[in-house]
């Protein structure tokens, strides 16, 4: 049975909203919905400081549509109101139901054709060669820009390559690739990725508008992470590059354990506070054996466009020395250069839109370097596999 829009509206009007004056649908709380592969997906706008109190509301309005005839099943997140919405006057609190079971992701489809991987229990991806994870002990280092720029240059290289966009709370590869819209799907089953600039993109930014912040907890970001790796048309891909959440936190340690990551790239500023950060996400990922590319060293240093005198503005070289103190490759210094800011914010990247600029030839050298470590590592994981010789 085909499940619609229109069919979904209407069971969500059976949701009372948190005054009991009107249904959710009615009070405008409800996101545009999308539909794919009989799952469906929407968002409830709350105010902020009382998301943890209508989380009740939430499992509802999940409860009613996952009772639609049809629907295989629903993601529901709680979006934070801005000031000045409605929403604000205070509302008598209703009392809370039992917590339902926390959503489970879909049943898989089986993926004959994916890569081994190295660590038990995790399934590759179809059409994926390697996966890579770029990763940062805390936000604001820059570690999107690199993502971005990091396949771009792995793409001028020669590969073919995708991008998922794992920050689910903050997505920014539709603005930093400059694409718009919502994706489509094929078959009705699976979603086909956005694209540009040669890479296959999946991003919740392409389902979720710019500016709506998002109140999710651990298994809502679990199930939609998986649903974005598994449930996309991504190949044939010679690597994915997955631009992880900020941080080392369960998100960060669940995807790191269920996907069969090829490698991760640990993005860092030079000061030492960003290296502390930087170490937690290391060992986060010695932990879980996934194998350490290198470390980049983002704002390592910056050139007066003037007088090319050269600045230290965060220090300088902190992320090599880390990287010779824990015997792992250091990939290279990114500038802290206002074009890579610009060309960023503009959605136009410099290995993209400058492909002949020194910028973005610094990301060209660190994407192959990145690639002879994955090589390295697979040649590694290989020799390690013992050979059964009949006689």
């Amino acid at each position: 049975m085909t499940v619609t829009k229109e069919s979904v509206i209407e069971r969500l009007k059976t949701v009372n909203g948190p005054d009991f004056t009107g249904n959710i649908v009615d009070l405008g709380m409800v996101s545009e919905i999308f539909i794919a592969d009989s799952k469906v997906f929407f968002s409830i706008t709350v105010p902020a400081a009382r998301a943890q109190e209508l989380e009740p509301l939430r499992a509802a309005a999940e409860r009613a549509v996952k009772a639609i005839p049809g629907v295989a099943s629903a993601v529901v997140a709680l979006t934070a109101e801005k000031k000045g919405g409605g929403m604000e006057a205070p509302v008598p609190p209703r009392p809370a139901p039992p917590r339902p079971a926390a959503p489970q992701p879909a049943p898989q489809r089986p993926a004959p054709h994916a890569p081994a991987s190295q660590s038990h229990g995790k399934r590759g991806v179809p059409g994926i060669d390697a996966i890579i994870a770029v990763a940062s002990g805390k936000g604001g280092v820059g570690k999107s820009t690199t993502a971005v720029n990091l396949a771009l240059g792995l793409a001028a290289n020669g590969l073919k390559v995708g991008v998922l966009d794992a920050d689910i709370y903050g997505p920014s590869m539709p603005r930093l690739l400059n694409i718009r819209g919502r994706p489509q799907t094929v078959d009705g089953k699976v979603l086909k990725p956005m694209q540009n600039y040669g890479l296959k993109v999946m991003s919740m930014g392409f389902l979720v508008d710019e500016e709506t912040p998002m109140i999710w907890r651990g298994p809502m970001v679990m199930s939609a992470l998986t649903q974005m790796l598994r449930e996309v048309e991504w190949g044939p891909l010679d690597v994915l590059v997955v631009d992880m959440p900020p941080g080392t936190g369960d998100a960060q340690l669940t995807m790191a354990q269920q996907v069969p990551l090829a490698g991760a790239v640990i993005v860092s500023t030079p000061q030492d506070l960003a290296l502390i950060d930087a170490r937690k996400g290391l060992n986060m990922f010695k932990k879980v054996d996934v194998p350490l590319l290198g470390i980049v060293e983002n704002m390592s240093y910056f050139l007066a466009p003037d007088t090319g005198k050269r600045y230290d503005i965060f220090g300088h070289g902190g992320a090599r020395r880390e990287a010779e103190r824990l015997g792992v490759t250091f990939l290279g210094e990114v500038p802290l250069e206002m074009g890579i800011r610009e060309s960023s914010d503009a959605g136009a990247p410099v290995v993209a839109s400058k492909p002949e600029g020194a910028e973005a030839k610094i990301y060209r050298d660190i994407a192959s370097k990145v690639w002879d470590r994955v090589q390295e590592e697979r040649g590694a994981a290989e020799a390690a596999v013992p050979s059964i010789v009949f006689e």
